[in-house]
């Protein structure tokens, strides 16, 4: 083995290897199943796994618009998870993807055409759709380049993208199914419309932002009522008050007079309980055409419609001179001209309220009603609620069942289609034969059926395209059936994403997967959340603190990435990430390798290989003399094997990294080495460093195979091995050391403190400290150990041995006072962050980065209270 760990050096040609082995590919069904439970007898570890239990992830598949962010990289999460499914034995299939993403890759397009000073209207939709699919195409070898690089293990032979004519199919089939079932229909209601983008949008792609506007007071007749819209007052078909409302309960059925910029106008006053009292004057006017709060009320009381705004996000012939004018202009144009008539009672200049804005080109969104097609989700509601409450859907973390339950109960109809250039064209075509005695739309994605049904130049094709939230959310199932893969992956096993996409995505899937299949789309959903900076903050360009996982992987390595984005970030909550925590994990990595090479060297240089290579494999026996650190290893590993295994299967991904980290750091380098230096056990040793590769490598891939491959007797991939079942079981001499590390930690403590050298180590009656005095005294760097009747000095805080460190009793009486004032100041300092946590003004405005820190540091000064208490009273009582 090279002298040091460059993962530049090794990542790319493992991963090669990785490929071209096949190790991506799920075993076909039985087969290597049988061959690694045969193996049993001379492999103790293996743990028999059924071949009937394959294990699926379907990758939710990045954007094919841009490169990869630390959002992608968190699918380190579904690689520990298909490494540790695939070492385990089972057929395990995670299946790679990329998105055309809609009407995101659409913007994204749209600012490069604008540096060539065009627009998608200028090359019209055919040349506009083709120019992107190149774009994506160019994007997605890009984009799976990086995932490599990244060392994420899926079966790129299955790889799919949402535009696959096989996946549209697929998606058409549901469409036509669902329309047939009565589910689909095609109707005029009020949608987020986006004037930029000239499209619909969902309540879920909307996001609003706070603003200070003018609030308008103006006269309507008997009344004075407030708005920020003047613009559409054209467009108004009724006035509202509430029923309770004393002040205008005269008003309710009647009809007022107002003046208005075109003339006298008249409307109807109606009792809503939607009206606020307290806003305003507690009159509103109600506009159904460009409001979903108006449009609501419009329905309850039958309310014309009444469009003072186009989709261009102009005004329209409705409003007059005002026709033709972009709806800031003409807010600004209409409040002047309604000052000069003396229709302005007066102007709030300082109203705060939030503005809807698209969430992927910023617009301001204009309420419109349009012709779109809808989607009935009620009957799909009832049993996506049903999955999760029986238990056929786990939620990690728990609480966000709760959040995907109220969700789905509040969910309205969908709009599912789109006026974007870029997506899945609706397979929809539109009689235009004026025959009415023809379907007004036939649903097919072959032309020649709708020529034949409607003759020749009697039909137009839908330009609608589907909102790539409605195709996304058949992915699970529409890739196994593309692929072949259904019958045997279906239902999959774990969908792994965001949380902020739980409403977005997830409950869509479960929506459509059931309807579909009559199966759940998965059996578990694990959320993470956001990947912050170093300091918690969130990522934004404005704040120029955008992390690219890239620049962490060429400078550090990949594994220590994946280390960093998984240990200390627990399901559902943000995570911070910054370049000093992605360095202390390639420490690790570098602590791994130098371990490493310190057991094949002493493999190699031992007198028993040299002159019997093939006595020392990987599954040598143990020896049957076994000393006290050989056992309390043994014991450890396989605690750290049960942990690790029971963490994975728990999906505690940072609990089971951090124990893979504490069991090759502290307990095999820091101890065991250390312990073990002078009478070193080969197979002991072997038997360690492949446990702990084997462990480690979900975690860390390169590093892990690399090691293995540097292994003179190992003639397999680690990516396919056995996943370790250790059932060593030392449980008396597993204390017994832990007593002796006990021991030499206080001893280490105490010389630090009081600037020992090499201290006399006393003991009265304690066979463990006697039989291993030897190895006290070279890892506590103590002078004379020795058995005395009566002790003195410096007691140590192990009473059941009764030892002391031979100290003056001068040197003591110091020594105490300085732990009484560390005391006294820790009490301080913990009253201190005490107060900070209970003071209600800090924890509501203090960042939740801060608010958590300062809980750190108060349980860790707890700790260091309890040990200074405990070491006060040692002494003390002594």
């Amino acid at each position: 083995m090279d002298k040091a760990y460059e993962p530049a050096k090794y990542e790319a040609d493992i991963y090669r290897m990785w490929e071209e082995s096949g190790a991506f590919k799920p075993a076909d069904r039985g087969s290597g199943i049988a061959d690694r439970r045969s193996d049993k007898a001379a492999k103790p570890d293996i743990r028999p796994t059924s071949p009937e239990s394959p294990f699926c992830i379907i990758m939710p598949p990045p954007n094919a618009n841009g490169d990869l962010h630390t959002g992608h990289a968190m699918y380190t999460v579904e690689d520990i998870l298909i490494r540790y499914h695939r070492m385990l034995g089972q057929p395990t299939l995670w299946l790679p993807g990329a998105d055309h993403a809609g009407i995101e890759t659409q913007v994204v397009y749209e600012r490069l055409l604008e540096k060539e000073g065009k627009s998608r209207f200028d090359l019209g939709r055919e040349r506009f759709y083709a120019d992107v699919m190149a774009f994506t195409q160019k994007n997605r070898v890009n984009m799976e380049n990086q995932l490599r690089s990244l060392g994420f293990s899926c079966d790129w032979s299955r790889m799919k993208f949402t535009l696959d004519p096989d996946i549209i199919a697929i998606v058409y089939e549901t469409f036509k199914r669902l329309h047939d079932d009565g589910l689909i229909y095609r109707g005029n209601r009020i949608v987020n419309w986006c004037p930029r983008c000239r499209s619909g949008f969902a309540d879920i792609e909307i996001k609003h932002r706070e603003q200070i506007d003018p609030l308008y007071y103006i006269k309507y007749g008997p009344f004075v009522l407030a708005t920020v819209r003047p613009e559409t007052k054209f467009a108004d078909t009724a006035i509202a008050v509430h029923p309770q409302d004393e002040r205008y309960r005269k008003y309710v059925g009647k009809e007022i007079e107002a003046d208005g910029l075109l003339g006298k106008f008249s409307l109807k006053v109606i009792a809503d309980t939607h009206v606020n009292p307290a806003f305003g004057t507690g009159v509103v006017k109600v506009t159904p055409a460009h409001d979903p709060n108006d449009w609501e009320i419009g329905l309850r009381h039958n309310l014309e419609v009444k469009a003072a705004i186009g989709t261009d996000g102009r005004l329209t012939a409705l409003c007059g001179k005002y026709a033709g004018m972009p709806v800031d202009e003409a807010r600004a144009q209409v409040s002047r001209d309604l000052e000069e008539r003396g229709l302005i009672d007066h102007i709030d200049m300082n109203y705060k309220h939030a503005v809807a804005v698209h969430d992927r080109c910023g617009t301001a969104i204009e309420p419109l009603v349009t012709e779109q097609w809808w989607l009935k989700v009620r009957p799909l509601v009832a049993p996506a609620i049903a999955a999760v409450k029986n238990g056929d859907i786990k939620i990690i973390p728990k609480r966000f069942e709760k959040v995907y339950v109220n969700w789905l109960e509040n969910l309205r109809d969908w709009n599912i289609s789109r006026q974007d250039w870029w997506g899945m064209r609706i397979p929809v075509y539109y009689n235009a034969s004026g025959d009415d005695g023809k379907l007004p739309y036939l649903i097919t994605a072959d032309e020649t059926e709708a020529q034949a049904y409607y003759g020749q130049g009697n039909y137009e094709p839908e330009t609608d395209i589907f909102d790539t939230w409605f195709s996304s959310s058949q992915w699970p199932f529409a890739t196994l059936m593309a692929t072949g893969d259904f019958d045997r992956f279906y239902p999959t096993s774990v969908m792994e994403t965001g949380r902020d996409i739980l409403f977005l995505w997830v409950t869509r899937m479960v929506m459509l997967g059931l309807y579909r299949t009559g199966e759940v789309p998965f059996k578990n959903v694990y959320l993470h959340g956001m990947v912050n900076d170093a300091h918690g903050q969130k990522m934004s360009k404005s704040k120029g603190n955008v992390i690219n996982p890239l620049d962490f992987t060429a400078k550090y390595g990949t594994d220590a990435l994946r280390l960093a984005l998984v240990i200390g970030i627990t399901p559902g909550n943000d995570g911070a990430l910054g370049e000093k925590k992605v360095e202390g994990y390639r420490n690790f990595c570098n602590k791994l390798w130098n371990v490493a090479r310190f057991v094949l060297g002493a493999v190699a240089s031992s007198e028993e290989t040299e002159a019997n290579p093939e006595k020392l494999t990987p599954h040598s026996p143990l020896p049957a003399t076994l000393s006290l650190p050989d056992k309390w290893l043994l014991h450890k590993l396989s605690q750290a094997n049960a942990s690790i295994t029971k963490d994975l299967d728990s999906y505690r991904f940072s609990d089971a990294g951090q124990a893979a980290y504490s069991l090759l750091w502290n307990d095999f380098a820091d101890w065991y080495l250390e312990a073990s230096k002078s009478d070193l056990n080969l197979p002991v040793l072997v038997y360690a460093l492949e446990t702990i590769l084997k462990l480690t490598h979900p975690f860390a891939p390169f590093v892990t195979e690399t090691i293995w491959q540097n292994i003179p007797w190992q003639q397999t991939n680690l990516i396919t091995e056995h996943w370790p079942n250790t059932q060593h079981r030392f449980a008396r001499e597993y204390h017994q050391f832990e007593k002796l590390q006990e021991i030499i930690n206080q001893i280490r403590g105490l010389k630090a403190d009081l600037k020992l050298s090499q201290p006399v180590l006393l003991y009265k009656q304690s066979s463990l400290i006697e039989q291993n005095a030897a190895l006290i005294k070279r890892l506590a760097g103590t002078g004379e150990i020795k058995r005395v009747e009566q002790g003195r000095g410096l007691a140590l805080g192990s009473r059941q041995d009764e030892a002391w460190l031979d100290i003056d009793a001068a040197t003591v009486k110091a020594y105490l006072g300085s732990l009484q004032a560390k005391r006294a100041s820790q009490r301080e300092y913990l009253a201190k962050l005490d107060n900070q946590l209970s003071n209600r003004s800090f924890v509501k405005s203090a960042p939740k980065a801060v608010i958590a820190d300062t809980k750190d540091r108060l349980e860790q000064a707890r700790g260091v209270l309890a040990k200074l208490d405990e070491q006060i009273r040692v002494i003390e009582q002594a």
